[in-house]
């Protein structure tokens, strides 16, 4: 195809011949054409100031810098970020948090108990467990506790443990008014993780070695059922799982298939589990689970904690003390694993942001890790106020607080927590 011409040129009649028309190309070289002046992009936040000032909406300024001022973000952050301890009283260990909004956390505890705390006036306001339909089913094990909360995609939703730690309690938000309890041919143990596939569909991985799909009706949230009784009392679904299946047990460890974490993928629409006897699941998820896959972890020792990067396709698995990335459709990992190097105590929690990993020890610390550079990033060693400081070459690790722990009755007041922010 010929490029449409845009010179200043006018175009030639259709009756002249195009002869004629190729000499008058030959006498004055061919017809380039015209360079289009790209208009100015101003990526200075000083730019984006003054047009917020005049009432502008800086598009400019934002499109050009969409990428760039979150990725210094994730670098300069965490040097940012200062520990403020709040006291939770005479409840027992947080296994479990989330960010309600930006003042309000909700929290679930070793003691079975759910709570939101505020962080900024320290309220606590306590909410209701779910019980379920047969009360000789809801028969609580000593110390087991809220150990998963998950919020929807839309944050619209909230499913945490019941009563009954087997069973899977669905909240709306921001009320935490009871939707719906998953206690009806579901789990024999307890609920360890959840992960949201979509604002109706949410998984449940179990002690017992199962992982249960749940799909709710969207008329139990959207005010078309009524959720009070004749006696004012809040009342709300029971419901099945809609599809469950069992961990594959391995030779080395049958006993051992409890699932501890699960991740979903919704590019690909895959859920990912780890189960404590060292292995990762993957299944194809829709309305049913399809398994595709399962793989011998390389660090088989407390594989707790799991989480899935979008961006990279990577999911990474926390054990004992190093974190193993996986990619499911390469045959090698392309990522060398990393070791936590924070006294063996586990690593607890991961999270991705961009490029970054956070790593949460059993230390009470938190590392940060570069995963395109492979490194975890340093402190900043302190220099003259005229230069840039660099690298101090040490590795940058926040400690939160110890909590506080009656050392008077041991056995029978549990380390008290103390929620960090």
């Amino acid at each position: 195809m010929v490029p449409q011409q845009t010179g200043s040129r006018k175009r030639k009649a259709p009756a002249e011949s195009s002869s004629s028309q190729g000499s008058a190309a030959d006498a004055e070289g061919p017809l380039l054409p015209k360079k289009q002046k790209r208009p100015a992009t101003r990526r200075s936040l000083v730019h984006y100031l003054m047009d917020r000032e005049v009432g502008a909406l800086g598009g400019a300024w934002l499109s050009g810098s969409k990428g760039e001022l979150p990725g210094y973000a994730v670098q300069k952050l965490p040097e940012l970020l200062r520990e403020r301890e709040l006291a939770l009283g005479t409840l027992n260990k947080v296994f479990a948090s989330q960010w309600l909004n930006a003042r309000q956390v909700v929290c679930g505890t070793k003691c079975n108990t759910l709570f939101v705390v505020d962080v900024h006036s320290g309220q606590i306001t306590r909410i209701p467990l779910m019980r379920d339909r047969g009360p000789w089913l809801a028969r609580a094990q000593p110390s087991c506790g809220i150990h998963a909360i998950e919020l929807s995609p839309s944050k619209t939703l909230l499913a945490t443990g019941g009563e009954n730690p087997n069973s899977l309690a669905v909240y709306q938000l921001p009320t935490l008014d009871p939707v719906c309890l998953g206690d009806r041919n579901g789990h024999k143990d307890w609920i360890f993780t959840i992960a949201w596939m979509s604002d109706t569909v949410v998984v449940s991985g179990s002690r017992d070695g199962t992982v249960a799909l749940w799909q709710m009706d969207p008329d139990m949230f959207n005010g078309s059922i009524s959720w009070q009784n004749d006696a004012g009392l809040p009342v709300y679904t029971h419901i099945r799982p809609r599809d469950m299946e069992t961990i594959p047990r391995s030779s080395t460890s049958p006993t051992n298939h409890k699932v501890r974490a699960l991740a979903f993928s919704g590019k690909n629409q895959e859920l990912g589990a780890v189960s404590l006897d060292g292995y990762f699941h993957l299944w194809k998820a829709r309305s049913t689970l399809s398994r595709l896959l399962s793989i011998r972890l390389p660090y088989c020792r407390d594989n707790v904690c799991l989480t899935y990067c979008e961006e990279l396709s990577l999911y990474a698995v926390g054990s004992q003390s190093h974190v193993s990335f996986l990619d499911p459709r390469q045959g090698h990992q392309n990522i060398r694993p990393l070791c936590s190097r924070d006294g063996g105590m586990g690593v607890r929690s991961l999270s991705f942001y961009q490029y970054i990993i956070t790593v949460g020890t059993g230390h009470g610390s938190l590392l940060f890790y570069d995963i395109r550079a492979q490194k975890f990033l340093e402190e900043r060693a302190s220099g003259s106020p005229d230069s840039c400081p660099g690298p101090s070459g040490r590795k940058l690790k926040l400690t939160c607080g110890r909590g506080w722990l009656n050392h008077d009755d041991l056995l029978k007041v549990p380390n008290l927590p103390v929620l960090s922010v």
